[in-house]
């Protein structure tokens, strides 16, 4: 039975985005996944991370193939997983999961290698997980580190420099289409912040009208009052449409928003002229039917790539310099999340030998009579004394065990010897974890 830390999770390198967008975890989804997750065999805590390109389940494991189990359950029932999608997710376990958290969280992992979103998002994620109540001692040290990782490779390496995120990606494929994005009309269909992001580009680009449309009209009259643009009510949205050179899409709708009988009507109402849509959502809010108009120019979150790619080549130093970072940090961070694997076992151990001390106390006692005070207190201290030097040298030794295996074995004679009961989440006798590329086994 193998505990630890384990990331199952599918991304843009492993899955298109019609496979990865079946897995996106809406906000009304994520907070009973969390608990169900929590509840779960083999799971002690859990954080999800679903974002444009992943879905990851962070987990801190008693039982990594129970753990597997539970995630492989959740997605079958609530997602509709089967057998020939299992390809598309990738395993982690132990340090090698640990490397990942740290890559994801200083934008190493990221389609864009360095855009800043991903921060905020791991943040989010990790807030909102405990918000739910399903980190603890282990996963709150893990986040925590991860981010602090992360805001290093930030300020000692330069892969931050010339920010390049999605949004930017997706103004920079409208401008090969027009050759000035000046006076262009630009809609914004939805009020989240890849669409303020892609606003904020557009506009610092010298777009000419823009509306922003929400189911929610308050948020969009929040974006549009920042930007300079003008909210739409979603209901009377059609007029602005046909008037857009540009739309772009990002809801947290788990359905189409824009399908191709829409983009025939918006054709139908227009003057003429391409029309540019962006759809940066997963799930996608734009039908890839919409494509087969004429006149319309429609690219998804996975077209992106291939404009991020030609700004790659400048960071590429700057990454391999951040690698190397988080690699350090990763190995010496695994060493002290080992040793807190024992630390249940650590402090039961003093307790137990306190208990032992007083016992042998109180025989004493019994034995030899009421002791002057300055005797009393003389054996109280040398008794405290020898005790901690003796659970000290103990934990010292579990502490600095260098291998698992080896850990484990000393923490396993440690609860024999003194009869401990085994605290949950700490190891069994097991081998070293290794990774699996992909499914669940």
């Amino acid at each position: 039975m193998e505990s630890g830390l384990l990331v199952l999770g599918i991304s843009h390198h492993t899955a298109p985005v019609e496979i990865r967008e079946k897995f996106s975890i809406s906000e009304s989804r994520l907070y009973p996944s969390l608990h169900r997750l929590a509840g779960s065999p083999g799971i002690e805590e859990a954080v999800l991370l679903s974002t444009c390109n992943r879905t990851e389940f962070i987990l801190w494991c008693t039982d990594m193939d129970a753990a597997s189990s539970s995630v492989e359950s959740l997605l079958a029932g609530e997602f509709s997983l089967d057998a020939d999608q299992y390809q598309h997710f990738y395993r982690y376990t132990g340090r090698e999961a640990l490397m990942h958290v740290f890559r994801v969280a200083a934008s190493l992992d990221s389609l864009v290698v360095g855009e800043p979103q991903i921060v905020a998002q791991v943040k989010s994620a990790w807030a909102k997980a405990r918000q739910a109540g399903t980190t603890g001692r282990f996963l709150d040290r893990v986040f925590q580190k991860a981010l602090s990782v992360s805001k290093h490779v930030r300020s000692e390496t330069e892969i931050g420099d010339a920010p390049v995120s999605i949004p930017y990606a997706a103004v920079a494929l409208a401008r090969r289409l027009f050759s000035s994005l000046e006076k262009r009309n630009v809609m914004l269909i939805g009020s989240g912040k890849m669409s303020e992001l892609s606003a904020r580009y557009l506009v610092s680009a010298g777009v000419g009208k823009l509306w922003v449309t929400n189911r929610t009209h308050e948020h969009a009259e929040t974006l549009a009052r920042d930007l300079g643009g003008t909210a739409v009510r979603f209901e009377d949205r059609w007029p602005y449409l046909a008037q857009a050179d540009i739309i772009l899409s990002s809801t947290g709708c788990p359905h189409v928003i824009l399908g191709r009988e829409d983009a025939e009507r918006i054709r139908r109402m227009r003057e003429g002229g391409p029309v540019f849509l962006i759809d940066i959502a997963v799930p996608r809010d734009i039908d890839p039917t919409v494509r087969e108009v004429s006149g319309f120019f429609l690219y998804d979150i996975d077209d992106l790539q291939q404009v991020v790619a030609s700004h790659l080549d400048d960071r590429l130093t700057a990454a391999a310099e951040a690698e190397k970072m988080v690699e350090r940090e990763a190995k010496s961070f695994a060493g002290d999340l080992e040793a807190q694997r024992v630390v249940p076992t650590i402090v039961a151990l003093r307790a137990r030998l306190e208990q032992i001390r007083q016992a042998e106390l109180d025989h004493y006692r019994r034995d030899a009579g009421a002791a002057a005070s300055e005797a009393e207190a003389a054996l109280e201290a040398m008794t405290a004394q020898l005790m901690d030097r003796v659970a000290g040298e103990l934990a010292r030794e579990l502490k600095q065990a260098q291998h698992r295996p080896e850990q484990e074995e000393l923490t396993a004679a440690l609860r024999h010897l003194f009869h401990l009961a085994q605290p949950a989440g700490e190891p069994s006798p097991e081998i070293e974890p290794q990774i699996a590329p992909a499914g669940f086994d």
